[in-house]
């Protein structure tokens, strides 16, 4: 008796992933866009002068 083919059914594509990620990389950049890198940069600058006592 010769074998059959099977044939896999695939699962679907799941979107949630992508649309999470879509909205993260849109949010990340309109933070560089509007200089948050920087800003956070100061202010941990700032904290880590004032708890050495320099700032």
């Amino acid at each position: 008796m010769p074998a059959r083919a099977t044939h896999r059914v695939r699962p679907p594509i799941r979107k949630a992933p992508f649309v999470v990620l879509t909205i993260f990389v849109l949010v990340w950049v309109a933070g560089v866009a509007t200089g948050e890198p920087q800003r956070v940069l100061e202010q941990a600058w700032q904290v880590c002068l004032s708890c050495i006592g320099i700032g």
